[in-house]
Formats: C-alpha cells, structure tokens, sequence
C-alpha cells in the first residue's frame, strides 16, 4: 500500500487522498490522488468507504495468511507429539510384557 502525502493539517502542503487503482495494476497497490482530483462530497464519502473495505479485505486476507501458518505448525506439534507418545507406549508395553515374563517365572 502506498503512504498518504502531506494531510492539509500543516496548511503548508496539499491533501492526498488514497484511492483503489483504475488500472491493471497489482490489487494491493493503492494510488494517491491531489484534492483538486476529488470529485463531490457523496463520491469522496464513496472513495472513502472503497477504501477502508480494501484495506480490511488486506488486513483479513493476511489475518487468515497468518492463522493458517499457525495452525500447520500446531498441527505439526501435534503429529511430533503422537509419534512421541506412541514410542512411549511401544517402549511401555515391551517393559510390562518383560516384567510379567519373569514374575511367571519365578512365581512357578
């Protein structure tokens, strides 16, 4: 996303105002726009609203990015951890199978 310019705050230096790209270009790519460019109060309130439903669509889009990264490598964690425990568990049973071999034994 491109920065906004100068805001007509300083009163030094005119307004830009972001606007969706017309063009072909890359959707995330946002141009600015002078004042003298604006067209009426309506539309301004129209751009306006274009806007800030495209930088939420941006912000939700890497929002989900992010959950889906998150969620692999919990998923991941959790197969690590399966294999883990069932190692254990084979381990465990190999012991218990042992000890009940002896315990026979000597109990004869």
């Amino acid at each position: 996303m491109v920065c906004c310019g100068p805001t007509a705050a300083t009163g030094d230096l005119p307004a830009y105002q972001l606007r969706p790209p017309t063009s072909g270009l890359a959707q995330s790519v946002v141009m600015a726009t002078s004042p003298g460019s604006i067209q009426s109060p309506s539309g301004q309130h129209a751009e306006e609203m274009t806007r800030k439903r495209e930088v939420r669509l941006m912000k939700n889009r890497e929002a989900a990015r992010e959950c889906r990264r998150k969620k692999k490598e919990y998923v991941k964690c959790l197969e690590n951890r399966v294999a883990v425990l069932e190692n254990q568990n084979k381990t465990l049973i190999e012991e218990l199978k042992a000890l009940k071999d002896i315990y026979c034994h000597k109990a004869e």
